[in-house]
């Protein structure tokens, strides 16, 4: 693995290879370089993960892969040129009116005026003659 073009590979490897051959340095040194190169490799490992290949979260990906990704297909959002847009109307007798009851305890304080939204729409019912 390189990181800044640092082969840290064969860096460790090239440590080790020191620690093997000198022999003025005490056991005790050797196990704590060798636990030191045990945790650089680790860390290293973990410098090349992504959500893609662990179990990180894709927000805690950098930034290099964001760039990479294609943008939209050049469409505004909303609606195509040309179309014309259709709403249910309110109409002034309704099929259905559902009260809904309201528990005044529930709501924050301080709301003492009571409102009341009457929302009037025509049921729409859809049938299917044929079917494929």
């Amino acid at each position: 693995m390189k990181v800044s073009s640092i082969d840290i590979d064969a860096t460790i490897a090239y440590v080790r290879q020191q620690l093997e051959t000198d022999k003025t340095v005490t056991p005790a040194l050797k196990l704590a370089i060798e636990a030191l190169l045990m945790v650089i490799l680790i860390l290293a490992n973990r410098l090349g993960m992504n959500s893609k290949n662990s179990s990180k979260p894709p927000s805690t990906d950098n930034d290099n892969n964001k760039k990479n990704k294609p943008k939209g297909n050049g469409n505004k959002p909303g609606g195509q040129k040309g179309r014309i847009g259709t709403t249910l109307k309110r109409v002034d007798k309704p099929d259905v009116v559902e009260v809904i009851k309201l528990d005044k305890r529930k709501l924050p304080k301080g709301n003492d005026k009571e409102v009341v939204t009457i929302h009037q729409a025509p049921l729409v019912f859809c049938e299917t003659s044929h079917l494929i």
